[in-house]
């Protein structure tokens, strides 16, 4: 197949046993960025400067195309839609983010979420589906649980 463009900024790494697979998008990862062991990227995916990615996330902008019943779903291609880390988030180990999926600047997810919607800048979430649990507060300077 074809290869998609690969690039990976200054001074980051990318640990043992991660699978970084531009088959079918690109991908591209930040500069003073760590993808951690075990992590598999399945582009396109767009990450940030300054993430850290725990152990065993992945992260995955396509589907398996599966509503002709009359094929096979191997046989019916792919659909694709792009994976955005923003600066300086995290995101913990086990944790499944869902194509299409934006995360925002400085966002915390947490261990072993599964994050199938877009995440505003500044937010912790957690759960399966991941929801936002916490939000910075510009006025009062700090983090906030969210009810």
């Amino acid at each position: 197949m074809p290869f998609n463009k690969f690039f990976l900024g200054n001074d980051s790494t990318v640990e043992d046993f991660a699978t970084i697979n531009n088959g079918v998008g690109d991908i591209y990862i930040g500069d003073r960025t760590r993808i951690g062991l075990g992590c598999t990227l399945i582009g396109p995916v767009k990450i940030g400067n300054d993430i850290r990615l725990a152990q065993n996330i992945v992260m995955s902008g396509l589907n398996h195309n599966y509503e002709n019943i009359s094929m096979p779903i191997s046989e019916q291609g792919v659909t694709t839609y792009p994976i955005v880390i923003g600066d300086e988030s995290w995101i913990g180990a086990n944790s499944v983010v869902l194509p299409g999926v934006i995360i925002g600047k400085h966002c915390i997810v947490a261990a072993g979420s599964i994050v199938t919607k877009t995440v505003p800048d500044y937010s912790v979430v957690a759960g399966n589906p991941a929801k936002i649990i916490k939000q910075f507060n510009k006025l009062s300077n700090k983090w906030e649980k969210i009810s």
